[in-house]
């Protein structure tokens, strides 16, 4: 059985593990991303490949990256969440640990995850959103992992939804992901428990009083109690959601949606309303059929399952 090792950089964490032909996963690591240092990034991705094949026969590794990654699949051109800038990524790491290594972005990464082993399974044609972060994107059509010419398309986040926006990571104003994200869930609740405003009483108690520790996990926690605030900001996230899948079903017309990435582990407190917005918002809706959203079956582990049957292949 061949055996390859898929490892998921991320804004926050690098997870590494080494995974089967039927996408299980054999053993797994993580670490902290020093994401601010290019370097230290690469050396945290050296040593866990390096742990894990002084335990396992492997054939390949694959490299997740949270960025741009050219057609060859090789170097990180752009991170928007990582200090990474025309990064030889996989030089880099191929020198350091001796074996074959594929560099994909993650979020394509996670999409051939979910079709091969998950929540897509059943159908050719896919988008996937992962809402994190940030957000990315993958696309598989006709059983192929669609790249685009340059290796960098699927860049949902970074659409522009509002002119003159929220600054974003990329350098852009606007950007999707400043709305439909965790990053946007927390600045906004942020925002309103800063302003003093009761609604923001019982997640500023959970944040120790202080507006600027609160998380996206204390909002969901909230949420899931029934805290109003916490409620009317998964709302207003999944109306943005919904409302920018609509548009992108309008480009691709895929078989299914699957909604991934740490944010969708609120379930329905997200994907209720960005079904609503979807439904709203969706061109020749009552005249077309609707592509249905699912929630990722391979959680959190998508990518690294994903990248390492990419590098298998």
């Amino acid at each position: 059985m061949a055996l390859t090792v898929g490892v998921d950089v991320g804004g926050t964490k690098i997870a590494a593990g080494v995974v089967s032909e039927t996408g299980e996963i054999l053993e797994r690591q993580r670490r902290v991303t020093p994401a601010r240092d290019p370097r230290a990034t690469c050396e945290v991705i050296v040593a866990l490949v390096h742990d894990l094949l002084s335990r396992h026969d492997v054939a390949a590794v694959g490299v997740g990256a949270a960025g741009y990654v050219d057609a060859d699949r090789s170097t990180v051109l752009f991170a928007p969440n990582l200090a990474w800038r025309d990064e030889p990524l996989r030089a880099v790491v191929e020198a350091a640990v001796g074996v074959r290594v594929v560099v994909e972005n993650d979020a394509n990464a996670a999409a051939w995850g979910e079709f091969r082993f998950g929540a897509a399974a059943d159908v050719d044609d896919l988008l996937m959103v992962a809402v994190g972060t940030g957000i990315g994107g993958g696309v598989v059509l006709d059983g192929q992992l669609f790249r685009g010419h340059f290796g960098v398309a699927a860049e949902f986040g970074h659409m522009r939804a509002v002119p003159g926006g929220h600054v974003c990571g990329c350098g852009n104003y606007g950007c999707w992901e400043q709305y439909a994200s965790g990053t946007a869930l927390v600045r906004s609740v942020r925002e309103v428990a800063a302003k003093g405003s009761p609604l923001a009483e019982g997640i500023l108690n959970l944040a120790g009083g202080d507006p600027a520790a609160i998380t996206g996990q204390m909002i969901t926690t909230a949420a899931a109690a029934g805290d109003r605030l916490a409620v009317e900001s998964f709302e207003d996230l999944g109306r943005w959601l919904g409302e920018g899948l609509a548009d992108l079903v309008s480009a691709f017309d895929p078989g299914v949606i699957v909604i991934g990435g740490g944010v969708s582990e609120a379930g329905e407190l997200l994907l209720g309303p960005a079904r609503a917005a979807f439904g709203r918002q969706l061109a020749g809706r009552g005249h077309r059929p609707e592509p249905q959203l699912r929630l990722a079956q391979l959680a959190n582990t998508a990518g690294m399952i994903g990248v390492a049957d990419l590098a298998r292949h």
